[in-house]
């Protein structure tokens, strides 16, 4: 078998997998479905429905029938910007991402890395300037 030979990929999720999969990139179903006798349409259904997350939802912006609360909780989560762990995959806030670390992994970006040092930095140089004045 060659290097370069496609390959499936092992997975043991199953459903919870596939209905994982549907919500985070969505599904969208058209169809027409047109009745005619002798060229003439007698009966005309279309039908649209999409299957997504809430954050899939808003991201695509999908619309919604009118009526729908959007100052629910559930909504405001998705409208937050979320950016993917690199460590772990999970979804997590972009700016607590950059800025702290994941809540799920612990992994910690550069940026949050650089911070810490900055901060034992300056509680260094505080507790020496603390002991110079006493």
């Amino acid at each position: 078998m060659s290097i370069f030979s496609p390959q499936k990929e092992s997975s043991t999720g199953g459903l919870a997998e596939a209905i994982d999969k549907i919500l985070d990139k969505g599904l969208v179903i058209n169809a027409d479905i047109a009745v005619s006798v002798s060229g003439v349409e007698l009966l005309g259904i279309k039908i649209r429905a999409a299957l997504a997350s809430f954050e899939t939802a808003a991201r695509y912006g999908l619309e919604f029938p009118s009526g729908t609360n959007l100052e629910m909780g559930a909504w405001k989560e998705a409208m937050k910007d979320k950016e993917e762990c690199p460590q772990c995959g999970k979804m997590v806030e972009r700016e607590q991402l950059l800025i702290d670390m994941c809540p799920w992994c612990g992994w910690k970006s550069a940026m949050a890395q650089m911070g810490e040092k900055v901060l034992a930095k300056v509680k260094v140089s505080s507790q020496t300037s603390n002991r110079v004045n006493r």
